[in-house]
């Protein structure tokens, strides 16, 4: 079903400015990197520079997987969602590039656009300067929210007894 068909369910698509709140309200999403066979799917943290472009950190090895999808990838995905309730909840859904950040441009990043949530082993992986921090480039949104009860539900709860 399209998303104008699931409208009538209450479903419906986000505005630019919702995604935009929606983006920086939140710091995980999964990243979604071509394979040849099925999408290798990375739960991440981001920071959000309120406009076009999200930040990850990765801990890399030399035979690092997702390193070298990226490296060989055009476009990326990445989703973001909340799910309240089964009658709450939202989802944003990106496709972008990603690049690498290089250390000169790390120490310009505001603090709202640094992931805000890590696990402790990346606080120990960057004292050894495992880590890298790359910049994902948004070239399209889309975001979908469902914030009410279908219809029917609605009158059957209000019928009198």
């Amino acid at each position: 079903m399209t998303v104008e068909e699931l409208e009538e369910y209450g479903m419906e698509r986000m505005e630019d400015d919702r995604v935009e709140r929606f983006l920086s309200s939140h710091s995980l999403g999964v990243l979604g990197l071509p394979t040849e066979d099925e999408p290798y799917l990375l739960p991440m943290s981001y920071g959000y520079d309120g406009g076009a472009r999200l930040y990850f950190y990765f801990i890399v090895s030399d035979q690092s997987r997702k390193v070298k999808l990226l490296e060989q990838a055009e476009t990326v995905s990445f989703l973001v969602y909340a799910a309240e309730t089964m009658f709450n909840w939202q989802s944003v859904s990106l496709t972008g590039t990603v690049e690498e950040l290089p250390a000169e441009k790390r120490a310009e990043l505001t603090g709202k656009q640094e992931p805000r949530w890590r696990p402790e082993f990346f606080e120990t992986a960057s004292e050894t300067e495992r880590t890298r921090l790359y910049e994902f480039r948004i070239d399209d949104w889309a975001g979908i929210e469902h914030a009410s009860l279908p219809p029917g539900f609605q009158q059957q709860a209000e019928k009198p007894d």
